[in-house]
């Protein structure tokens, strides 16, 4: 999200996305994880809505949700964190994927371009 007067310099467009995210720090050796949910998705990160918010460069483990059903491992970083305060800012993180496969990454563009087709329409 930018503010007005500032250019958004994000490398991928984001898509609307509500997915529930399993979200782990990284290298914590607790199984359970926390569920959050997206905001929004693109190759480079996601966008998790969340009044736990974790600390600007920690590295954490997500279990993402694909549109064809599979689960992507990814790990990212704490881009960015927003106390919110309105429906237009809600609270959360910014999380840019730092650890993702060429295999992984190509799944999610898939899943993406799904996410970006109108209901009904089935990709080849």
């Amino acid at each position: 999200m930018t503010s007005p007067g500032q250019r958004d310099t994000r490398r991928f467009s984001r898509r609307d996305a509500l997915l529930p995210v399993v979200v782990r720090a990284a290298g914590n050796r607790v199984e359970a994880g926390i569920r959050l949910d997206t905001a929004d998705l693109s190759e480079g990160g996601v966008f998790l809505r969340s009044d736990l918010l974790f600390e600007v460069g920690e590295t954490l483990a997500l279990e993402i949700p694909l549109a064809t059903g599979e689960t992507l491992a990814a790990r990212g970083r704490v881009a960015w964190v927003t106390r919110g305060g309105d429906d237009k800012s809600p609270a959360g993180m910014g999380i840019e994927f730092d650890k993702l496969s060429p295999q992984d990454r190509r799944r999610l563009t898939q899943s993406l371009r799904r996410l970006a087709q109108p209901a009904g329409r089935k990709s080849a």
